[in-house]
């Protein structure tokens, strides 16, 4: 509930702290007293627009502030806690506007859009006047009110995730079903392009070996002249050959005995070389009796490298990155797959959001039916009761154009009304008395409070039109829903405010320089002077003080 409003600079208040109790609390005043004032700087806190012309004149800001005790409204509090900005203690509202038209509105001390704080202010506190923020004109409020009457909210919220869920699948459905042309194209041409890099067969390193074969075919002839050279002069030349040279260096060597330690390092190199040109020898031997010069053989690899190259020109791509490219079309491939079979996946799932939605929601269009009848007589009741007299109330369910599924169930849901005898029932927007609104509202109110999540009801003028017996069930009604909650009710009529459980006074003071608004918390005997005043005028009597008395004690009884 609302537990505190600070007023600071607004329109003809200069510094107003109010400290606000549960049960109905009734604020009255003279005309011109400033009474709507608290009211409608309560409203730039729910996010209502504002404009630099409500800054007191010579202020060079308007500060707004209201406090909620959170501890009743678990809506509230899982709002606030989805946006990280819950916290221990009152929820606390703010709202700055500037001398120059800025506006600045902060949850619990977080800056926060103008947006966040209507949407957040509608599951706190709502306001019954003729302003334009009246949430009763509202679609969206009708179904509330009937769903929470007839107790359908959970089933509501199945009804609303269900229509979600079959949108999103539908919608993902249509993204998919949109390729089709051209993802079946582009299924064609890869399987095609894997078909030939599968035939292709290409190895790992393939491609490499079959170039370096390929270079020593070519030069075959070459090669082997060059080996059957060296050969000769290493080992074979009867003139002088390699070996023979280091055979004979070693044994001029060896002859001579005790040589010093420098030609030994010179015999250990020169028999190194020995060795060494022996293995090299020996090596190409190697390489001549196994090297195959077969033209067939040199044929079957040109055909295999031109295959190679042929397909890494049709891809425009080097030849070494072929494997790669079969790869990847590999993955893309896979991937298109998978589009066709999420596809299937998707049409079974949309069929079962489909039945599971009209479960729920066929239900819940069977509470909403029965509901709608008897909260209809309920209020058409209470409506008498308000002094409208003949006044009709009905509650009509329409069936949704079209057959997907829709958020809010199977049915258009408005409340229709004729505030007298013989006219017909029309919507409550047009419903031309801003007093028979509100009185409609509050009998609306009454009969659905107990299941209302909205814990705090402001009416601002609900008596507007009303007197006698009529303004005493007023009263009567708004106490009762005080009981339940909290209630704020600006008001004319002594019956209505000798019904209020505390009693809040707005009134001026002039001062030399300026006129101010305030506000006053009456206690017991305050009340029943201004209780008296509203009865008979500003000369209080005995009678109207006694009348006072009675009329408080009344409503407290």
């Amino acid at each position: 509930m609302l537990v505190h409003l600070s007023v600071h600079n607004y329109a003809i208040v200069e510094h107003l702290d109010l400290e606000l109790d549960s049960g109905m609390s009734v604020i009255s005043g003279e005309t011109g007293a400033g009474k709507s004032i608290m009211l409608d700087a309560l409203g730039l806190c729910l996010g209502d627009r504002a404009d630099s012309g409500v800054v007191r004149p010579g202020a060079d800001k308007a500060d707004i502030l209201a406090s909620f005790d959170l501890g009743d409204i678990p809506e509230a509090r899982t709002w606030l806690a989805e946006r990280d900005l819950d916290h221990d203690g009152p929820c606390i509202l703010r709202r700055v506007i500037t001398a120059e038209g800025r506006s600045r509105g902060y949850i619990n001390g977080a800056p926060c859009p103008q947006g966040d704080l209507k949407a957040l202010g509608e599951l706190l506190i709502d306001i019954h006047s003729q302003h334009e923020h009246q949430s009763l004109l509202k679609a969206e409020t009708h179904r509330r009110l009937l769903d929470e009457y007839a107790g359908s909210q959970e089933l509501a919220r199945q009804v609303q995730l269900a229509a979600q869920r079959w949108k999103q699948t539908r919608s993902e459905l249509q993204r998919l079903s949109s390729l089709g042309d051209e993802q079946r194209s582009r299924h064609q041409l890869l399987s095609y392009q894997l078909e030939e890099l599968d035939s292709l067969a290409l190895g790992e390193n393939e491609l490499l070996q079959l170039e370096q074969e390929h270079k020593n075919l070519t030069n075959a002839e070459s090669l082997l002249s060059a080996c059957r050279l060296v050969i000769e002069q290493c080992s074979e030349n009867d003139a002088g050959n390699v070996l023979s040279t280091l055979t004979g260096s070693l044994n001029r060597l060896g002859a001579f005995q005790g040589q010093p330690s420098v030609l030994s390092e010179a015999t250990n190199l020169l028999a190194s070389a020995q060795i060494q040109v022996e293995e090299a020898v020996g090596e190409l031997n190697r390489f001549l009796d196994h090297f195959d010069a077969d033209p067939a053989r040199l044929q079957q690899m040109e055909e295999r490298l031109d295959a190679i190259y042929t397909l890494a020109r049709k891809h425009r791509i080097q030849p070494g990155e072929l494997i790669a490219m079969q790869q990847q079309l590999f993955d893309e491939l896979e991937s298109l797959n998978a589009d066709d079979q999420a596809a299937e996946r998707l049409n079974d799932e949309l069929a079962a959001y489909e039945r599971h939605y009209q479960e729920k929601a066929g239900e819940l269009s069977a509470l909403r039916q029965r509901a709608a009848s008897e909260l209809a007589t309920a209020v058409e009741l209470e409506m008498q009761n308000l002094g409208m007299p003949g006044g009709r109330f009905n509650i009509k369910l329409s069936a949704n154009n079209g057959s997907d599924p829709q958020p809010n169930g199977l049915e258009q849901l408005e409340f229709l009304v004729s505030a007298n005898p013989g006219q017909p029932l029309k919507t409550l927007a047009k419903v031309a008395s801003g007093g028979e609104l509100s009185r409609i509202s509050l009998a609306i109110q009454v009969i659905t409070a107990q299941t209302s999540r909205v814990p705090t009801l402001v009416f601002d003028e609900v008596d507007v039109g009303i007197g006698g017996p009529t303004a005493e069930v007023v009263g009567q009604l708004l106490r009762r829903l005080g009981e339940r909650g909290q209630v704020l009710t600006v008001t004319h009529l002594p019956q209505v405010a000798a019904q209020g459980h505390q009693h809040l006074f707005v009134h001026k003071q002039r001062g030399n320089d300026a006129t101010r608004t305030a506000v006053s918390k009456l206690d017991s005997n305050q009340r029943v002077e201004e209780i008296a005043r509203m009865l008979g005028g500003v000369d209080l009597t005995e009678e109207s003080l006694a009348h006072a008395r009675q009329m408080v004690g009344s409503a407290q009884a």
